[in-house]
């Protein structure tokens, strides 16, 4: 107890020798120690410096804790192949390797003329098809018409025919009569010439009276003449009317035709346009394969070029390749252990190698597998044992427009991105 009250109470200084005692002269006191005072200071900044460290600790786990960085970001973009789309001569290059270029320009052309030929060509087959479609079409209503009126008039024909048969059969029936009438006439005529000349021989009857029965014998002659005759006549008008008949039923059975007829034409109209259209199509490709003698820039950017003038090119060669630096993008491998708090539109501070210059973006996607394709196999060692290997995964980076209005961001530049995650 007496150690620790020596060592609470601060140590007494010695009055130097030869001086008076305080009680006995009463002079000045004893001078204040100095020693306590410097050591409470110290304790004031030892605590004042925790503090400080603490504090400033706590901001920068804070400050690091906001945001994931990576050195492990390269600028990419979606390149553009301009290829020839038809074969054919290289006549003109419109651009310069490194040249900037608008979309819908005009970048190389192909000798036009053997397109244009074939053009004018196909044009050609298009309008022949179409005069002779056009032709067909007026055939087909006219072809039905006259098929339906060919087929009355072929009925009407048979019926007028049979008529005819009809009549000229019963005239060759009168006909027929007459001259049997005719020869019974004949008969009794010639049998009159008969009896008068043996009465004329006996004189018993005048002469007179046997020559006007010689002469009616005579003229009854000529009667069955001409009743045979209009008999032949009535049946070869009863022949001819089977003949007409027989052309009626022709003209009929080919009347009956028509409709087949008209669909035949109506099927040879129909063909006449597909083959309108066939031609038609024909003519638009080769209005394309026109077109594709110009070959146009598909995208704005900067060209790069392997095509000169006077090369035969052939369909899908590629000439040119057209790299839209407006459209680039980062892509930045971050560790797996950095996506716990990333998120799609988190700001993004992007750092170029090449520049120094700063960019502002944002997370725009996280890839959904890591980057190599052997990094999704489980990785062992020598011994086969399993060995956790931090594997990195593609982060889609986009950056903010205008940022990059000068283009110095160029596919494959390295960069730092940095993701604020707050």
């Amino acid at each position: 107890m007496a150690e620790q009250g020596q060592a609470s109470n601060p140590p007494q200084v010695t009055p130097p020798a030869g001086s008076a005692p305080a009680g006995e002269s009463g002079a000045a006191e004893a001078p204040i120690p100095t020693y306590p005072r410097r050591r409470s200071h110290k304790r004031l900044i030892l605590v004042a410096s925790l503090v400080v460290v603490v504090i400033g600790g706590v901001f920068l786990w804070l400050y690091f804790s906001g945001f994931e960085s990576t050195d492990d970001a390269q600028v990419d973009v979606h390149l553009y192949p301009v290829s020839a789309r038809i074969s054919g001569y290289i006549q003109k290059v419109n651009v310069d390797d490194n040249q900037w270029v608008e979309a819908g320009s005009t970048l190389v052309e192909i000798d036009p003329e053997d397109y244009e030929v074939a053009l004018a060509r196909a044009q050609a087959a298009l309008d022949d098809a179409d005069a002779a479609a056009e032709s067909l079409n007026i055939d087909v209503p006219v072809s039905s018409v006259d098929a339906s009126s060919q087929l009355k008039f072929t009925s009407s024909d048979i019926q007028n025919a049979q008529a005819a048969i009809e009549a000229a059969e019963k005239e060759a029936s009168a006909a027929h009569a007459r001259v049997l009438e005719a020869q019974a006439e004949n008969v009794k005529a010639q049998d009159d010439v008969i009896r008068y000349r043996l009465l004329l021989t006996k004189d018993e009857v005048p002469k007179q009276i046997y020559d006007h029965a010689y002469a009616d014998a005579a003229s009854d002659v000529a009667a069955v003449a001409a009743a045979e005759a209009s008999e032949a006549a009535a049946q070869q008008a009863v022949q001819e009317a089977h003949s007409r008949l027989i052309e009626a039923e022709a003209r009929y059975q080919d009347a009956q035709a028509g409709p087949q007829r008209v669909a035949s034409t109506r099927a040879k109209a129909l063909a006449a346009v597909a083959d309108i259209r066939q031609k038609r199509a024909a003519v638009e490709q080769a209005q394309l394969n026109l077109r594709y003698t110009k070959i146009l820039a598909p995208v704005t950017g900067e060209v790069t070029k392997k095509v000169v003038v006077g090369l035969n090119v052939d369909p899908g060669e590629q000439l040119l390749t057209v790299v839209p630096l407006d459209q680039v993008w980062i892509t930045a491998n971050f560790k797996e252990t950095q996506l716990k708090h990333m998120r799609p539109g988190q700001k993004v501070e992007i750092t170029c190698d090449s520049n120094g210059r700063s960019y502002e973006g944002h997370v725009d996607s996280i890839a959904g597998a890591t980057g190599p394709l052997f990094s999704l196999l489980p990785p062992e060692n020598a011994t086969g044992n399993y060995v956790k290997i931090v594997q990195r995964v593609p982060v889609k980076i986009v950056i903010e427009p205008g940022e990059n209005r000068d283009h110095q961001l160029r596919p494959g530049m390295n960069v730092e991105a940095k993701v604020y995650l707050r």
